[in-house]
């Protein structure tokens, strides 16, 4: 990486994602498919839009697991912690949108005797 690379980590669910920031034409170069891939370009680079800096960076992508929609919020998180770590006049404009805040909801663990996290198996009176 060169100097001028900013990187920061997002992470929603069970994603994790790696987001690096390097001067370029706004590409987006990620190994991984998008469910919908106008819908979540379009998600992503809202974020650089937001502060002004659309199709001034290349994003470089590493994800690791996670679904579609937990990969996209994953990403939208790392690019606005990069874009802070860029210049810190950003920090308000991207907590007042809500893309500063990590969404601390995961998935419960099953419990023993239960069917699932909560779910029990349904009581018979005989």
């Amino acid at each position: 990486m060169t100097k001028d690379a900013i990187t920061a980590v997002g992470r929603r669910k069970s994603a994790i994602a790696r987001v690096t920031l390097v001067h370029g034409k706004g590409e987006i170069i990620c190994g991984w498919p998008l469910a919908n891939p106008v819908l979540d370009k379009d998600k992503i680079i809202s974020t650089l839009d937001l502060v002004g800096l659309k199709g001034k960076y290349d994003l470089k992508i590493n994800l690791i697991g996670g679904g579609y929609q937990s990969r996209v919020d994953a990403i939208r998180l790392g690019v606005a912690r990069a874009l802070v770590k860029l210049d810190e006049s950003n920090k308000t404009t991207l907590r007042k949108a809500g893309l500063l805040t990590r969404d601390p909801r995961e998935k419960e663990r099953k419990k023993p005797g239960l069917r699932r996290a909560r779910r029990a198996p349904q009581w018979a009176k005989r």
